[in-house]
């Protein structure tokens, strides 16, 4: 039986009719805003023609739909799928059209045309001064057990502050559970700091032995960061492997070194793969859809940036002066700075895919420069001060830059993101907050 209902697919089929307890208006206005239809729509739904709202359904998914249609007040019925059935589709201009595929209820394989839904960051330097000053005394004052309850208030502001379609994100990670790990990590580095004094043999074979712990805590970590960020209420994972971690933090470095370099491309793409194919919204999982070449490419054209300017700066320090060429190879550095710190940035985001949507950054490498070298000079200029509205200006441009190419609705894709993991995240493990990011 249970292979049957694996292989076989079902459908959901509607005769307009309502359920014991409902109002017939109640559950008209509940099915169009469901469906998110036209009043004309509706009242074809209701006409009492038997209709099929969703076709090519697994069982299980058959059963979600009539479970969110039954709490509508409709009366729908899953029925075995006709072999030679197919979804149904739009009728010509005039026809009375059954409910399509583009107005099913929520999925999490949204169609129709893309459309970029921006990010905003709304945040603003004097609110987050205010923030950061109290962690930084309480820090001090507490000899730093505040540190974790600091990193959770600054995660707090700048994750809600930061909207998509009209939503915040959301930081949930539990300052207790960041102060356990950070403790942990406290006691290792003890150890090791008295083993190396006392026992120098004793201090080298407990690092040879902390080396196949680097991958756990990099995906343990991951997970951490992902499970305790949501969107609309709905958890972010992480589901890479030990087996991957290792590959992205030894074997292809390795491989770099013994390629003299060759490979640097190859292996910040095997480490944008690690990331975004580990990482899930809900259950839906991302995919980074990127060739090989683009990365050689991006590379290949800092190089040549590189080779540039490095080529005018000796020119102009052996026929013009010492000074001249050290201008030239400075702005050399700042503009290979840039390029990378936006073009990264850039590669990443533009390949990551989540179901049907996708994502856009179109940071410039001009822009990003100007924004870290004026927030590094006032940065100083005031003693540390400009802080918080240094990283406010720079979260305020990257967000400004970045945007969600939504294909159909993002409440709909929500919506079933929420049917779908209401367990998620419930055991969210140990804290390992590492930084370790793609950009």
């Amino acid at each position: 039986m249970t292979k049957e209902l694996h292989n076989e697919l079902y459908q959901i089929t509607f005769a307009g009719r309502i359920l014991e307890g409902f109002d017939d208006a109640e559950v008209r206005e509940n099915v169009q805003a469901l469906f998110r239809i036209s009043d004309e729509r509706t009242a074809s739904l209701f006409s009492g023609a038997t209709k099929t709202l969703k076709s090519g359904l697994s069982h299980a998914d058959a059963l979600v739909y009539q479970e969110r249609l039954t709490k509508a007040g409709a009366e729908v019925q899953i029925a075995k799928q006709p072999a030679a059935a197919v979804n149904p589709k739009l009728e010509t201009a005039g026809a009375q059209p059954p409910a399509s595929s583009d107005d099913e209820p929520a999925t999490a394989t949204p169609t129709g045309p893309q459309r970029e839904t921006p990010l905003e960051f709304t945040g603003n330097g004097r609110e987050y001064f205010g923030i950061w000053i109290v962690n930084i005394l309480l820090t001090i004052f507490t000899l730093g057990i505040y540190s974790a309850w600091a990193t959770v208030r600054n995660n707090q502001y700048f994750y809600g502050n930061t909207k998509l379609d009209g939503a915040s994100f959301q930081y949930l990670a539990s300052p207790i559970t960041i102060l356990k790990g950070r403790l942990i990590a406290l006691a290792v580095l003890v150890v090791y700091v008295v083993l190396s004094e006392m026992y120098v043999e004793a201090a080298v074979v407990f690092a040879i032995a902390f080396i196949p712990l680097v991958p756990w805590i990099m995906v343990r970590s991951l997970r951490f960061n992902a499970v305790n960020s949501a969107y609309r209420n709905i958890r972010f994972d992480f589901q890479g492997r030990y087996g991957q971690a290792f590959m992205v933090a030894f074997v292809w470095p390795l491989l770099n070194m013994l390629t003299l370099l060759l490979l640097t491309p190859l292996v910040m793409k095997k480490t944008h793969e690690f990331i975004a194919n580990g990482s899930r919204y809900g259950t839906t999982e991302f995919a980074l859809k990127a060739d090989t070449g683009s990365y050689y490419r991006f590379f290949g054209k800092g190089l040549l940036i590189a080779i540039a300017f490095g080529v005018a700066a000796f020119l102009a320090m052996r026929y013009v002066g010492f000074t001249v060429g050290s201008i030239i190879a400075g702005a050399g550095y700042l503009t290979l700075f840039g390029y990378f710190m936006a073009g990264i940035s850039n590669l990443f985001l533009n390949a990551v895919h989540l179901d049907r949507h996708g994502f856009e950054s179109r940071l410039q490498p001009l822009q990003m420069v100007w924004i870290y070298l004026s927030n590094s000079f006032f940065v100083v200029l005031t003693l540390g001060l400009f802080t918080p509205w240094a990283k406010v200006r720079m979260a305020r441009y990257r967000a400004s830059c970045t945007a969600m190419m939504v294909s159909g609705d993002l409440n709909h894709f929500v919506a079933a993101e929420q049917n779908r993991t209401s367990a998620l995240g419930q055991e969210l493990g140990d804290a390992f907050d590492v930084d370790f990011a793609a950009i």
